[in-house]
């Protein structure tokens, strides 16, 4: 079966917050079917970052995450500010999370986190290179702690399933490889 994109026929608003935007579109699907309660969430693209320091350590950030109700062992990142070029907002993330900087910067992952539902994008990049040269300007209601483990540590905690961000596996998952741990 050849599979075909849907024809949106309407959209129509339903939520329009800075977070988050929820809208219902009406379409018609490659059957001819018209649906007319298919739910999009519309949030803005991210940047994660696998942060290699000069000690050849991973940057790890511990947070809670209210959702899940859980304290989170994560990758750093966070949201891309309006046309903000994504290679800029992972260096700005990781100098506001965890104060350190980077001597290079490679894109190496571009994941939808749920496109059946939801529009954004997250870009993931390893930075290497890294040594701390800020302190942590985090943004209003953020507490995170910067911690930094072994490459060898960090392919562990991801094969028992210690980090309970999935784009955060996958960029890791990413990372690791490229670096060639995972042989």
């Amino acid at each position: 079966m050849e599979i075909k994109k849907w024809d949106k026929l309407s959209t129509r608003y339903v939520v329009r917050e800075k977070w988050a935007t929820l809208r219902v579109d009406t379409c018609k699907l490659q059957d001819g079917v018209i649906k007319d309660d298919y739910y999009v969430l519309e949030y803005p693209n991210w940047v994660n970052a696998v942060a290699i320091t000069k000690e050849n350590k991973m940057i790890l950030v511990r947070q809670y995450r209210h959702a899940a109700d859980i304290i989170s062992l994560e990758i750093p990142g966070g949201v891309i500010d309006g046309d903000e070029d994504p290679a800029d907002a992972v260096k700005r993330e990781l100098l506001e999370e965890t104060g350190y900087s980077f001597e290079n910067i490679e894109l190496i992952a571009t994941l939808y986190p749920n496109p059946a539902t939801s529009t954004n994008q997250t870009f993931t990049y390893l930075l290497t290179g890294g040594e701390k040269t800020h302190e942590q300007s985090l943004d209003e209601h953020e507490f995170l702690a910067v911690e930094e483990y072994t490459l060898e540590e960090v392919k562990q905690l991801l094969l028992n399933n210690k980090i309970d961000q999935a784009l955060h596996s996958a960029g890791i998952f990413y990372g690791l490889a490229k670096l060639g741990v995972l042989s």
